[in-house]
């Protein structure tokens, strides 16, 4: 037996799309409702079999569904869940994929009817592309969902949020919201604005005259794969996490001054010490 009757999508692009694709496909969902804004895009998802159908209206297709996930970028998750909130039905769960929690879950628990539930998830997976055409099913799998529970949360509702992120593949740590936001801060955030960083860094080093970028080979490229992420989603994320952001790169600018430090006085011992001790990090987390 599925364990969601009606799904309703809320963004259906990578994270949205993957989703749903996964559990249409090991049975946990038997319908799935696609909205959004972007008709063409929903379109597109019917004829992948990712949509069994599309609304432009969030209220309508909320209608009826026993699960709603909210995909859409993190400033505007709260303003979808007010939209939708009067339209849910009875026992209906909200979840959503976004990268900040604490944000999130402040602002939309209060905004659920009695019998109705948020929990608040962030799956940590994605690719620099977006779209129902860059969704796939393997997505999550062996990746990390983090789910974000308070003392309010309804214990069915977490259970079941949890269920269906195992069923896509994922293993679930629990933690706060609090908690979660200073973790993926240092761990995805930090990169995110490192590379995006770097990137203008480059592009705008100007000393020996010429475009630099159209030099740049593998290490760079591969370094900078995720400044190709959604700018729209970053400069929401940055806003509704700055201060762990501030901490984490003010923490991390730190250990850039420490190398220059060391690039600086020559110190050939010091420099291999500080490049062994980050590759031998590196190479335990492969």
């Amino acid at each position: 037996m599925a364990l969601v009757k009606r799904m309703a999508v809320i963004g259906v692009g990578l994270i949205g799309g993957s989703l749903a694709r996964v559990l249409r496909q090991k049975g946990a969902v038997c319908e799935v409702v696609g909205i959004g804004r972007g008709e063409a895009n929903l379109k597109r998802g019917v004829e992948l079999g990712v949509l069994d159908s599309y609304s432009l209206d969030p209220r309508e297709g909320v209608r009826g569904a026993d699960l709603v996930f909210v995909a859409t970028p993190v400033c505007s998750i709260p303003a979808v869940v007010a939209q939708i909130a009067p339209y849910l039905s009875p026992g209906c769960i909200v979840t959503d994929g976004g990268s900040v929690k604490e944000y999130v879950v402040a602002a939309c628990e209060p905004l659920m009817p009695a019998g109705t539930f948020f929990v608040g998830g962030h799956p940590i997976a994605g690719t620099e592309h977006s779209g129902v055409d860059a969704s796939f099913a393997t997505l999550y799998q062996g990746k990390r969902c983090i789910v974000t529970p308070t003392a309010s949360t309804d214990p069915a509702a977490l259970e079941k949020v949890v269920e269906l992120w195992k069923i896509a593949g994922s293993t679930v740590p629990l933690m706060t919201p609090e908690q979660h936001d200073r973790v993926v801060a240092a761990i995805s955030h930090l990169p995110h604005m490192v590379a995006y960083s770097l990137v203008n860094a480059v592009d705008g080093y100007d000393r020996f005259g010429g475009e630099l970028l159209a030099f740049s080979a593998g290490g760079f490229r591969d370094f900078t794969r995720i400044a190709s992420s959604d700018p729209v989603m970053w400069r929401d994320i940055a806003l509704t996490n700055r201060e762990a952001i501030l901490e984490t790169m003010d923490f991390f600018s730190g250990y850039l001054e420490k190398l220059r430090a060391l690039v600086a006085a020559g110190d050939a011992g010091g420099l291999e010490s500080f490049f062994l001790n980050s590759k031998q990090k590196r190479d335990a987390i492969l």
